[in-house]
């Protein structure tokens, strides 16, 4: 099937009518892409063939309000590059039950300045373990104890009249054990064996092995799993009950395109693609980042594109440094793949700086990245869900005059408490004895310093500061930056879960708080540190939306003031300039306005105060953020 039958095909399966007519117009603008990345992977042809009822079925099961949805966002196609564009992470059980909870609660997000949602997996996971959800057993069902797709189709709608849109998980890389697919492939239906990566041999395995890292060593070693009901070895990057698929099988891409069709039209906004870095393999490598996942996504999205403009693709791809541009598109792919892509190194060098009280790693190492497409943008935040991974770039460090290795353990050690002088409580995850790395678990306040302070006042004054100087940090680099539930309250790691049987194993639960909605209630007027972060917050976050300088199209570029602890963001702005300043450390540091511009006044926006030439200090973890007065 060319484009021009599968477009003829296309108009025959849809009605007559307005939906339709823009349909087909979006099918022109985007068939090149969708056919030239299928091509570069499988046969297009026949990929087109399957991909065009699939098409013609989520276009005229689409909805009126969301077919209106589409023709907004293509109109206003930077909606999430904006300055007033805030994001925020949860987990929908931890933060309020289930989805009619979350419902009940947008009044808070919206009193916040949130304008995106990301509800932390939500699809129906295997019974028992589940990596935290991410081991899906049906994507078209809610996990039973949050509610149902109905829920959630009315949750968005809810959602989206308070100004807020929707990001859900959607793992790509692996299924649960559990997932029909691979219960069909045990029962030795040779259509779904093909849906996975399956190896009677065990010399075909330890060929792959050679050059697969771990990503799990302490409690998932190796990348392979025998199973019984299989009688063969099958490919389990993260989980025995993860079980990867084959992406090279094109019905793999068109069960996607379907999914990805279906949780758009419950009005989802944008879909988080989980470990899209390892859904390609090829032997002799270390199967994370290859071409062909750079073509697949670009398929994807412009399927997307045609079905539901509205939506977008945020890429989770925790890699290298240098090599993350690449989901946001490069060369043949630029602008072509994910419109949103994590900001990891940014999470690593902010606690980096605050802990050496020294932000020229910082500098040198993110003015090293690669410009971004205009149309796309960083998702930053200073924690996740997840552990800290400590990716310093051995040659950044040595361009500081440090040792990569040696910095990355000083930084495990200092957060883990471990480092004399430490203001962190956090701890150790995933030790790994053979290479000595270490990541790092804790929530936002715990590692910057509010649990250590305890009721001292004078050391949760420090805290507090040195917490929003890094939360500012997130909120002034650019891009769309998230929110983590619980990091606006400052809330304190939550060692309970050492009692749960089935999450003491893993302390990342320690990150993952219940929101504490008793203290929500006083926050007005409370003096105590979730109170006094949470205004912080709402205020640095109102400031940003007034500054055009901070639409996601302008860069940020690093630089040193007059002290290593001096750090300095600047965005050239056709509106006018924004420099930003902090000071990393709990000293006062040396500064003088020319160092912004090259004079006075300056209006200084988190305080709203004139800062003039006489300005000589820049106090202990002061944010201030300039443009000329």
């Amino acid at each position: 099937m060319t484009i021009e039958t599968a477009r003829k095909a296309l108009a025959d399966l849809l009605n007559d009518d307005a939906e339709s007519t823009e349909a087909l117009a979006r099918f022109d603008r985007w068939a090149p892409d969708l056919l030239s990345g299928l091509r570069e992977v499988y046969d297009p042809e026949v990929v087109l063939a399957s991909l065009v009822p699939i098409m013609a079925s989520a276009i005229k099961n689409r909805s009126t309000a969301l077919h209106a949805r589409d023709r907004q966002r293509i109109l206003e196609p930077d909606w999430f590059q904006r300055p007033d564009a805030v994001g925020y992470v949860a987990y929908a059980d931890q933060f309020a039950g289930d989805l009619p909870g979350v419902h009940k609660r947008i009044d808070y997000l919206v009193d916040l300045g949130i304008t995106s949602l990301h509800l932390m997996p939500l699809l129906r996971p295997r019974p028992g373990e589940n990596d935290g959800g991410y081991a899906v057993m049906d994507y078209r069902a809610i996990r039973s104890d949050l509610g149902t797709m109905d829920d959630l189709a009315t949750l968005t709608a809810a959602l989206h009249e308070a100004g807020i849109a929707l990001t859900l998980d959607l793992v790509i890389n692996h299924v649960a054990r559990e997932h029909a697919w691979a219960e069909a492939a045990r029962s030795g239906d040779r259509r779904y064996r093909d849906y996975f990566w399956i190896y009677p041999e065990r010399a075909e395995v330890e060929a792959f092995e050679r050059t697969l890292p771990e990503v799990f060593p302490s409690f998932a070693p190796g990348n392979f799993t025998f199973d019984e009901e299989l009688n063969a070895w099958v490919w389990t990057t993260f989980n025995t009950w993860q079980w990867d698929l084959n992406w090279a099988n094109p019905a793999v891409f068109c069960e996607f395109a379907d999914i990805v069709a279906f949780l758009a039209n419950q009005g989802v906004d944008c879909l988080r693609l989980d470990a899209i870095a390892f859904i390609w393999k090829r032997l002799g490598t270390n199967c994370q980042g290859q071409p062909e996942v750079h073509a697949i996504t670009q398929a994807l999205r412009a399927f997307a594109r045609i079905v539901a403009p509205a939506l977008i693709f945020k890429a989770e791809a925790i890699v290298g440094p240098q090599e993350v541009v690449a989901y946001l598109g490069q060369g043949r792919y630029a602008g072509k793949v994910s419109e949103l892509a994590y900001h990891n190194s940014l999470m690593v060098q902010i606690w980096s700086a605050f802990a050496a009280r020294d932000g020229r790693l910082m500098a040198h190492a993110l003015n090293r990245f690669p410009a971004i497409p205009t149309d796309t943008c960083w998702a930053t935040y200073l924690r996740c869900h997840d552990d800290i991974g400590w990716a310093i770039d051995d040659a950044d460090a040595g361009a500081v005059g440090w040792s990569g290795f040696a910095h990355r353990a000083f930084l495990a050690d200092f957060y883990a408490g471990d480092f004399e002088g430490s203001f962190a409580s956090g701890a150790h995850f995933q030790v790994n004895p053979a290479t000595g790395d270490r990541r790092t678990s804790g929530t936002a306040a715990s590692l910057a310093g509010v649990e250590q302070a305890g009721v001292d006042p004078e050391q949760l004054d420090v805290a507090v500061d040195r917490l929003m100087c890094m939360t500012s940090m997130v909120l002034g680099f650019g891009g769309l930056p998230l929110i983590y539930m619980g990091d606006e309250l400052a809330l304190l790691n939550d060692w309970s879960f050492q009692a749960d049987t089935a999450r003491s194993d893993d302390n990342r639960w320690m990150h993952r708080p219940t929101m504490p909605w008793d203290a929500v209630t006083a926050l007005g007027t409370a003096t105590s540190p979730a109170a006094r972060v949470f205004r912080r917050t709402k205020h640095v976050i109102a400031v940003r939306k007034r500054l055009p300088a901070l639409h996601a199209a302008t860069p940020t570029v690093i630089h040193i003031g007059s002290t290593p602890s001096v750090v300095m963001f600047r965005r050239h702005h056709p509106a006018g300039d924004l420099v930003e300043v902090y000071n990393v450390s709990e000293h006062p540091q040396p500064f003088a306005v020319s160092e912004c511009f090259e004079s006075g006044p300056l209006r200084e926006h988190i305080s709203g105060r004139l800062v003039t030439d006489e300005e000589t200090v820049i106090p202990p973890y002061a944010a201030w953020w300039f443009t000329r007065a």
